[in-house]
C-alpha cells in the first residue's frame, strides 16, 4: 500500500472517531437500549469496514438477547467485532481505557473497567453486572484476560461467570477467528508481545483484507451452576469451535445441554 493510501485510511478512522466522539457526548446520554444499540452497531461496522475487515456471522446456535456473551481475546479489533453483529456492554481490562480516543469511546458505550488485582473493585463490578443482567441487557467479557494467539484459547477466569448465576441467565460462548484471503489465520491481527496499538492500527490498514467471522454457540444455562465448571464448558466449547485447521473454522452442531450435570454439583 502507498503512504497515500495509508494516510486516507488514517485520515478517515480519526474522522470516523471524533464521529462516535460526538454521537457518545451528544446522542448516549438521553438515548434508549434500542438506539444505542443501533448507534453501536452501524459506528462498528463502519469502523471495521474502515479498516478493511469483513464480518460474517457463522451461524452455529441462535444469538441470546439476553445471556453473558463470552470470546476468545485475540485483538482489540474483537469488541468492535461483536457490536457490528450484537451489542453487548463490554467488561474490559482497565488497559483498554488508555487506548487514544478508543478507549474513551468504549467507555462512554458502557464498558466497565477492571483494575487486575483489585479485589473490592471486582466485587463492586460484580454486583452491576448481576444488576445489568437482571435489567435484561446483553453483558459481553473475554474470560482469558489477555489477548492469545490465534486458534490458541487461554484458561478462563471464573471469577465474573458468578454473575450469571446469580442473574440466573445464560452463558452464549461466541469463537472468534481472523481469516486471510486463503482461509489461514490472518497474521495482520495478531496483537500479543511488543506490538504496540498504533503499530496493530498501521499493520491492519496496510495489510489485506481480514475476514472475522464470529459464531455463537450452544448456551449454557446459568442457574444453578458452579462457576468453574461453567468456564471450563465455555472454554472447552470455544476450543472446540476453533480447533479445525484455520481454513477450516466453520459452524458446529449445537453442543449437548451441559445445565443438568452442571446444576448438580
Amino acid at each position: 500500500m502507498t503512504r497515500l493510501r495509508l494516510a486516507w485510511r488514517l485520515a478517515r478512522v480519526i474522522v470516523h472517531l471524533l464521529a462516535g466522539l460526538a454521537t457518545c457526548a451528544l446522542v448516549f446520554p438521553w438515548a434508549r437500549r434500542p438506539l444505542r444499540d443501533a448507534a453501536t452497531r452501524r459506528w462498528s461496522r463502519r469502523l471495521l469496514g474502515i479498516c478493511n475487515v469483513r464480518v460474517e456471522a457463522v451461524p452455529a446456535a441462535p444469538p441470546l438477547e439476553h445471556a453473558m456473551f463470552v470470546a476468545n481475546h485475540i485483538s482489540w479489533l474483537d469488541i468492535f467485532v461483536i457490536n457490528s453483529l450484537y451489542p453487548c456492554r463490554f467488561v474490559a481490562k482497565a488497559e483498554i481505557r488508555a487506548w487514544p480516543v478508543l478507549g474513551w469511546l468504549a467507555g462512554a458505550a458502557g464498558t466497565v473497567f477492571i483494575a487486575r488485582g483489585n479485589r473490592r473493585e471486582l466485587r463492586h463490578i460484580f454486583k452491576g453486572l448481576v444488576s445489568v443482567l437482571q435489567e435484561g441487557e446483553r453483558v459481553a467479557f473475554f474470560p482469558e484476560g489477555t489477548v492469545a494467539r490465534q486458534g490458541q484459547v487461554l484458561p478462563f477466569h471464573a471469577n465474573l461467570f458468578e454473575a450469571a448465576i446469580d442473574a440466573r441467565v445464560a452463558v452464549q460462548p461466541c469463537a472468534l477467528a481472523y481469516l486471510d484471503a486463503r482461509g489461514g489465520w490472518h497474521a495482520g491481527v495478531d496483537y500479543f508481545g511488543d506490538i504496540s496499538f498504533a503499530q496493530s492500527i498501521v499493520k491492519i490498514l496496510k495489510g489485506p483484507q481480514v475476514e472475522a467471522r464470529l459464531a455463537c454457540l450452544a448456551p449454557i444455562e446459568g442457574s444453578g451452576a458452579h462457576r468453574r465448571e461453567l468456564a471450563q464448558a465455555a472454554h472447552d466449547a470455544i476450543h472446540t469451535a476453533l480447533a479445525p485447521r484455520a481454513g477450516a473454522f466453520a459452524p458446529v452442531p449445537p453442543a449437548a445441554p451441559v445445565a443438568a450435570p452442571l446444576a448438580g454439583q
